[in-house]
C-alpha cells in the first residue's frame, strides 16, 4: 500500500498519480486489481450508486458503510473517503468526531473535505491534529453547487482565479497532504501544481496536475451524465442491458436453464 510520503515522492519524481473512485466491494476489488495508486470513496456515490440528484443527501453513515465495503474489496490500496455535506460545517468539535468516525469505522487512510475558506482551513488543522491525513478539494466543489449556481467551471475570471490560487496555498499551509482540483482552467491547474509541494489530482483541471481522478462509473460507461472531462473506456451500460435482455429471452423461451445448469436433471 502506498503512503502519504510515497505520494509526495511521486510528485517530486513527476510520476503521475492515478486515483479512481470506488464505492463497494466489487468496484474496490477491480480498481485494486487494475493497480490504481489510490481510491476515492467519494460522496459522488449519492448520484451514481444511490440515485440522488446531487451529493447533498449523502450522510456520514452512508460514507462509512460504503468505505467499509470498498476496503473489503481493496485491502491493499490507500483509500480516501469524502466527508459529506454538513459533517464538517457546524463546529470544530463535531468535525473532529465525524472525521474520527469516518477514519476508524470506514477503515480508510484519509478523509477529504471541500473548500478553502478560513473555516475549512481550521477544519483541516483540527483533523490533522487528530493524526488523520486530509485531502482538500478546490474549484468546482459539488457540495456548493447551489451557491455556485450549478456545475460550472470555476476560476475563469481573474478574481476567482486568484482566490482559488490563494486558497490552494493556504490549504497546503494548513496541513493537507493532497489537493483535488475540479472544473478549473488548465492554466490554473498548472500554476497551482507548480507552486505547491503537495500533489494535486485533477478532474477537469487540465493536463498538468500531478495526477488524475475519474468516477468509476464514468470510465466504464455506466453513467447517464457525461461531463466534458470524462473519457469512457467501455460501454458497460449497453453491455449489461443486452446481457439481461438475452437472459430474459432465454427464460421466456425455456432455453435457460439448460441441462448443464441443473442439479440431477430428470433425463440424466
Amino acid at each position: 500500500m502506498k503512503t502519504v510520503k510515497k505520494f509526495l515522492q511521486m510528485k517530486k519524481q513527476q510520476e503521475p498519480i492515478v486515483m479512481v473512485t470506488a464505492y463497494d466491494y466489487p468496484s474496490g476489488k477491480y480498481v485494486e486489481a487494475a493497480g490504481a495508486d489510490l481510491i476515492l470513496t467519494g460522496d459522488s456515490l449519492g448520484m451514481v450508486v444511490l440515485g440522488y440528484a446531487d451529493t447533498l443527501q449523502v450522510t456520514l453513515e452512508d460514507m462509512i458503510h460504503h468505505a467499509r465495503a470498498t476496503r473489503r474489496g481493496a485491502p491493499d490500496t490507500f483509500i480516501i473517503a469524502d466527508m459529506p455535506h454538513m459533517s464538517y460545517h457546524i463546529s470544530i468539535k463535531q468535525t473532529r468526531i465525524n472525521a474520527g468516525r469516518l477514519f476508524k469505522e470506514g477503515a480508510v487512510n484519509a478523509v477529504k473535505l471541500e473548500g478553502g475558506k478560513p473555516s475549512r482551513l481550521e477544519a483541516i488543522k483540527a483533523i490533522t491534529d487528530c493524526e488523520i491525513p486530509v485531502c482538500a478539494h478546490l474549484g468546482l466543489t459539488p457540495q456548493s453547487i447551489h451557491t455556485m449556481g450549478g456545475y460550472v467551471v470555476q476560476g475563469k475570471e481573474e478574481k476567482g482565479y486568484q482566490a482559488i490560487l490563494q486558497q490552494a496555498m493556504d490549504i497546503e499551509d494548513a496541513g493537507a497532504f493532497m489537493l483535488v482540483l475540479e472544473g478549473i482552467p488548465e492554466k490554473l491547474g498548472k500554476e497551482i501544481s507548480d507552486k505547491l509541494c503537495i500533489p494535486t489530482i485533477g478532474i477537469g483541471a487540465g493536463r498538468y496536475t500531478d495526477g488524475q481522478v475519474l468516477v468509476y462509473h464514468d470510465i466504464l460507461g455506466m453513467s447517464d451524465f457525461k461531463p466534458k472531462f470524462v473519457k469512457q473506456y467501455s460501454n458497460l451500460k449497453s453491455d449489461i442491458v443486452k446481457s439481461l435482455e438475452t437472459w430474459k429471452m432465454e427464460v421466456k423461451e425455456r432455453i435457460f436453464p439448460s441441462k448443464e445448469n441443473i442439479y440431477l436433471p430428470l433425463d440424466q
